[in-house]
C-alpha cells in the first residue's frame, strides 16, 4: 500500500497529539473513535467536498451575466483542485491513473446520457464537448478519488472477497447496461442480484484509531450510494445539471437513483481493486504464526485491539501507520529457532537437540 504523503503525516501527527490530549482529559473512547472516523472520512472525500462547495458557491454568488460562463468557471476550478491534489502529493501515480479512468468513463456516459435525454446541462460556456461541460467528468473523478484515498486512510482489508476476474465481468456488464437499456431490455435487476450474491459473504475491516470496524461490504456500498444521492440533490439544486422533472423548478432526485449509484459504485470498486488488490484481514503467514504461538502457549488468550493496552513505542507513530509498526515490532520480538539452536550448540550446554545430533553421528 502506498506510503502517506509528508503533508498527511504532519496532519496526522497533529491529530494524534489532539487525541492523546483528549484521552488524558478523560474523553470517552467511543467519542474519540467517532471523531477520528469523521475526520478521516472528510479527508478522504476532500476532492468531492471542494467540488460541491464550488458548485454551491457558484449558484449563490456568481453573477449570471459574468463574462466567463459559470460552467467554464467550474471546469477551471475542478482542474485547479486536481492540480492541487497532485502538487500536494495527496494522490499517488497509480491512484491518478484510476481517477483518470473514472473521468474518461464518466465523460463517455455523460455524452450518451445527455443525447438520450436522461438529464441536461445549462447551454453556456465553451469548455464543453457537445452538450456536456468538461467539469462533469470531474464529478466522477471525485468518487474515484474518495475510494482510493479511503482505502489508504482506513487500511481497508476484505475477507471472503470474490474473484477479481468475475467482478470485472460483472462491472463491465453494469457499465454496458447503462447504455444498452435504452434500446434493449434493462437487466439491472439481474446485475444487482449478481452483485448481492457475490458480495454477500464479504466483510470489510477498517482501522479507525484503536478499534477496527467490521461491516458487510454490501451495507457499506449501500450507504455510499445514499451519500452520493444526497450530494446529487445538492448539485442539482445548485444548477449543475437537471433531470426532466426539474426543468420547471427543483425537486428532490428520485430515490430510484440510489440503485443506479449503487451499481456505478460496483464499477468504481472494481477499478480500485486493480490498484489496491483486496487483502484479507489476516495474512496466511500471520495466521500460521498466531496458530503456532497459540499451540506453544495454550493458556494465553487473544485480546482484541479494542481492549489491548496502548503500546508506548507507538505513541509517536501516526495513527494511520500504527498497525504496520505494531506488526514490525512483533516480528522483532519473535524468537528465531535457528539462532537459538546455533547458540546452544556453541555454548557447550546440554540441550534437547544433542541426543538427535549424537544419533545422527553414529
Amino acid at each position: 500500500m502506498a506510503r502517506f504523503t509528508p503533508l498527511e503525516e504532519r496532519i496526522d501527527a497533529l491529530a494524534l497529539a489532539a487525541v492523546a490530549a483528549a484521552e488524558r482529559r478523560g474523553a470517552p473512547g467511543w467519542l474519540l473513535e467517532a471523531a477520528v472516523f469523521l475526520a478521516k472520512q472528510l479527508w478522504a472525500c476532500l476532492f468531492g467536498v471542494l467540488l460541491l462547495v464550488a458548485l454551491v458557491a457558484a449558484r449563490l454568488w456568481y453573477p449570471d451575466d459574468a463574462a466567463l460562463a459559470r460552467n467554464d468557471l467550474l471546469t477551471i476550478v475542478a482542474v485547479l483542485i486536481q492540480l492541487g491534489m497532485l502538487l500536494a502529493r495527496l494522490e499517488t501515480v497509480g491512484e491518478l491513473r484510476v481517477i483518470l479512468l473514472f473521468h474518461l468513463a464518466g465523460t463517455v456516459m455523460e455524452l450518451f446520457k445527455t443525447a438520450a435525454g436522461s438529464w441536461e446541462y445549462d447551454a453556456q460556456g465553451v469548455l464543453r464537448i457537445a452538450g456536456v461541460p468538461l467539469f462533469s467528468g470531474f464529478m466522477y473523478a471525485a468518487v474515484g478519488s474518495y475510494l482510493v484515498r479511503v482505502h489508504r486512510l482506513f487500511e481497508l482489508r476484505f475477507d471472503r472477497y470474490p474473484r477479481r476476474g468475475f467482478m470485472a465481468l460483472v462491472a463491465a456488464g453494469v457499465y454496458v447496461n447503462f447504455f444498452t437499456h435504452h434500446v434493449v431490455a434493462d437487466v439491472r435487476a439481474l446485475l444487482i442480484a449478481l452483485v448481492v450474491a457475490a458480495y454477500w459473504p464479504t466483510v470489510m475491516r477498517a482501522r479507525v484509531h484503536r478499534r477496527h470496524l467490521e461491516l458487510p461490504l454490501l451495507a457499506v456500498l449501500g450507504g455510499a450510494g445514499v451519500a452520493i444521492w444526497v450530494a446529487e440533490n445538492i448539485a442539482t439544486w445548485a444548477g449543475a445539471w437537471s433531470y426532466p422533472g426539474q426543468q420547471d423548478g427543483w425537486e428532490p432526485v428520485s430515490l430510484a437513483k440510489v440503485g443506479s449509484w449503487f451499481l456505478l459504485l460496483i464499477v468504481s470498486v472494481v477499478l480500485v481493486t486493480w490498484v489496491y488488490p483486496p487483502m484479507p484481514s489476516v495474512e496466511p503467514s500471520e495466521a500460521d504464526a498466531a496458530e503456532a504461538a497459540a499451540s506453544d502457549q495454550p493458556s494465553v488468550r487473544a485480546t482484541s485491539s479494542a481492549h489491548a493496552p496502548a503500546q508506548p513505542m507507538l505513541a509517536s507513530v501516526p495513527m494511520m501507520n500504527r498497525s504496520r509498526a505494531a506488526e514490525d515490532s512483533s516480528s522483532e520480538k519473535r524468537p528465531r529457532p535457528l539462532t537459538a539452536m546455533r547458540a546452544a550448540m556453541t555454548s557447550g550446554c546440554p540441550t534437547a537437540i544433542e541426543p538427535t545430533i549424537a544419533a545422527r553421528s553414529r
